[in-house]
């Protein structure tokens, strides 16, 4: 059995990983001249956070997300599991009250648990709520680890291609009875019109004064943010989400809100050399849930909005497993009874 997938960000890498394992002959195309140069996965934040996420997202996004823990841990060694850390300052305390209501599998922490967990935010906040199951990684190291992985099951990914050639190759394989699984992102609206853009910004900054173990969440009733180490006391930080598919620069605005926020978690940030500054273009679906459905002979994998890491894996295996055992599906998740289920 054949695979084309269309796409190198972290859902066409899954994907094509997983049926690589499986015994499919896997071949990528990918239009950027290297990996992450066309894709909103390289600016992603890396949070393992399924629980974290429950306090905006369905309850679906968890038990998908949950499956990400053990996959990536498996792909990708750099991957840590040393929990999610949420916190408020004590004017927000309610944010941080009405965030627990909404999640799940987290434990409170006060002022001396704060600061067994991450000693320089000793006696700077109250209460927090810690998720000790989640992880993190790197993003960039993640997608180098499935690249890689590629290489060695002898599945090779093509850069720098067209887009029309990659049509031509995608009827090919069609026409020759093989799988084509496209992970095009906010490209393949020529098939999927009901996909919308929405930019994320974030800073990547150096500050050796500060050893963060964790992501840290920060509440904030207008400007909430995360920060998530990144090793070699680097650190990404972000949480903005506009409405918009034009991947312009950081505005003014959300690069003073972002530096704010950090300053506010601990002083020193604001000696913090900056090291990067990028913006991403996710795609989502009008209610925010990927799918996976199939259109003119393929498989679309798409709508992973800002929790691209996190579902690619269950979405990865719900497409091998779609296409080894031929079922056909419209799409992974759809609604019940107005309940929203797994395929």
């Amino acid at each position: 059995m054949r695979a084309v997938v269309l796409g190198a960000g972290v859902a066409g890498l899954a994907c094509a990983v997983e049926l690589a394992e499986r015994g499919v002959a896997v071949q990528v195309l990918e239009r950027g001249e290297r990996l992450g140069a066309r894709c909103c996965s390289w600016y992603a934040g890396g949070m393992l956070a399924p629980w974290c996420e429950r306090e905006s997202a369905e309850p679906v996004v968890a038990t998908l997300g949950a499956e990400s823990l053990g996959w990536w841990a498996s792909k990708y060694p750099g991957t840590v599991r040393a929990g999610s850390l949420v916190i408020a300052h004590g004017r927000d305390a309610g944010e941080l009250r009405q965030f627990a209501r909404r999640t799940e599998r987290y434990e409170w922490l006060d002022a001396a648990g704060i600061g067994a967990l991450e000693p320089d935010l000793a006696d700077r906040f109250s209460q927090a709520l810690h998720f000790p199951e989640e992880g993190h990684l790197d993003p960039r190291a993640a997608l180098a680890a499935l690249a890689d992985r590629l290489a060695a099951l002898g599945a090779p990914i093509r850069f720098g291609a067209e887009a029309q050639a990659c049509e031509q190759t995608a009827r090919a394989a069609q026409a020759a009875g093989d799988t084509v699984i496209d992970c095009r992102g906010l490209e393949a609206r020529d098939a999927l019109p009901d996909l919308r853009g929405v930019k994320g910004e974030m800073l990547i900054v150096k500050l050796p004064e500060v050893r963060l173990s964790r992501p840290v969440r920060v509440l904030h009733p207008r400007v909430p943010i995360y920060i998530v180490p990144r090793g070699d006391a680097h650190y990404m930080i972000g949480a903005t989400m506009i409405e918009s598919d034009q991947p312009t620069r950081i505005s003014a605005r959300s690069m003073l809100e972002l530096l704010g926020a950090a300053y506010a978690l601990h002083p020193a940030f604001g000696e913090a050399q900056i090291v990067e500054i990028g913006t991403g273009v996710r795609p989502a679906f009008p209610d925010n849930l990927p799918r996976v459905r199939r259109v003119g002979g393929r498989l679309y994998v798409n709508g992973l909005y800002r929790h691209g890491f996190l579902l690619a894996p269950a979405l990865a295996r719900q497409v091998a497993e779609q296409v080894l055992a031929g079922r056909q599906s419209s799409e992974v998740l759809h609604e019940d009874s107005g309940q929203r289920r797994l395929a």
